[in-house]
């Protein structure tokens, strides 16, 4: 798989030291399962920090420290094994989602798509995600999203199919890293459709009137 569409260095750099919330998170890890330029870059930046780590002062830690860490370690999602994948509802199941990703899908027998405009539906990937949302999004052949723009950063991971925007072309496995400062109106391929993994920090900013009337009862 050629992958096209990379990560920022900034956003590369926030992955590896634990600075991204876990929605963009979640997106910039499936990515990552299919970039190897990108895990690399990672994996640069970990050394880095494992070195300048091993070169400071040690500080004193909080006695409930271990505590805490096992805590947050136990409430991440499970991975899931290939016998859980039978969890997956079957078409999610036949977009082989990557590890990270699949672990926030299983159960999703019991999701449904809901329908969002003619040609585009949704399903809720992470419940709660402060002011951002975590969903994969299906569109069908050749249908156009409103023109929008962001507030805060939006990373998309094409999972299946492919778009067209004013960025370029997005395959599977590629990532789009949007803010406040890009506007486009994604078209999805006019054979395959496209489905993508969006994770936002903040609701979408639409150019058309009624489409930011329904905003409230949509969520976007």
């Amino acid at each position: 798989m050629r992958i096209n569409h990379h990560l920022s260095e900034p956003t590369l750099l926030a992955y590896a030291t634990g600075q991204l919330a876990e929605g963009l998170s979640l997106a910039a890890a499936t990515h990552l399962a299919w970039c190897g330029r990108c895990r690399d870059a990672v994996n640069a930046a970990e050394t880095v920090g494992g070195v300048l780590l091993s070169q400071s002062e040690p500080a004193e830690c909080s006695g409930d420290l271990l505590t805490r860490t096992l805590k947050a370690v136990e409430t991440r999602p499970p991975a899931a094994t290939a016998a859980q994948s039978a969890k997956l509802s079957p078409a999610l199941a036949r977009l082989q989602p990557s590890q990270p990703l699949r672990g926030y899908l299983e159960g999703s027998g019991t999701r449904r798509w809901r329908r969002l405009g003619p040609g585009i539906s949704y399903m809720q990937v992470i419940p709660s995600a402060g002011k951002g949302t975590v969903r994969l999004i299906r569109v069908a052949p050749g249908i156009r999203l409103p023109r929008h723009s962001h507030t805060g950063t939006e990373l998309a991971v094409v999972l299946s199919g492919s778009y067209d925007d004013e960025m370029g072309r997005f395959a599977a496995g590629d990532i789009a890293e949007h803010d406040e400062h890009v506007t486009h109106r994604p078209c999805a391929d006019a054979r395959d459709g496209c489905i993508c993994l969006i994770a936002t920090e903040g609701p979408m900013r639409f150019e058309n009137f009624m489409v930011r009337m329904l905003q409230p009862f949509t969520g976007f």
